[in-house]
């Protein structure tokens, strides 16, 4: 049998009180790959998992990321996240793929060029 961690409280009632009784997020921005960004610095009488974030999160983290660091399920992260980006405290983006792919123009006309080779 494994012993809690000292000062570590994963119960049911923790996960509770840090999302206020809510079971979904109101945000349907947060999916494991959305990457999170700080906007501010932590201020004085913040939930401490709220400083926790804000601190993870001066460079862009993952979702995946935010919620091992802190030993807590992503569901709570999801809310929590949601929470910080309603007071403007972070900012989320999803990576997309497609950015990373040049405009269909550029391509056809390099292609065009190096047939004129």
């Amino acid at each position: 049998m494994t012993r809690p961690r000292p000062g570590r409280d994963d119960g049911p009632d923790r996960l509770y009180t840090l999302t206020g009784g809510r079971s979904r997020s109101d945000s349907d921005a947060f999916d494991l790959v959305t990457l999170v960004v700080s906007e501010c610095e932590p201020s004085p009488g913040m939930q401490s998992e709220h400083v926790a974030i804000l601190r993870m999160c001066e460079r862009p983290t993952a979702v995946v990321e935010i919620a091992a660091g802190l030993g807590l399920p992503v569901s709570i992260v999801r809310i929590m996240l949601s929470d910080l980006l309603a007071t403007g405290r972070i900012s989320a983006r999803h990576p997309r793929v497609a950015d990373r792919f040049p405009d269909p123009d550029i391509l056809e006309q390099v292609l065009v060029g190096l047939r004129n080779l």
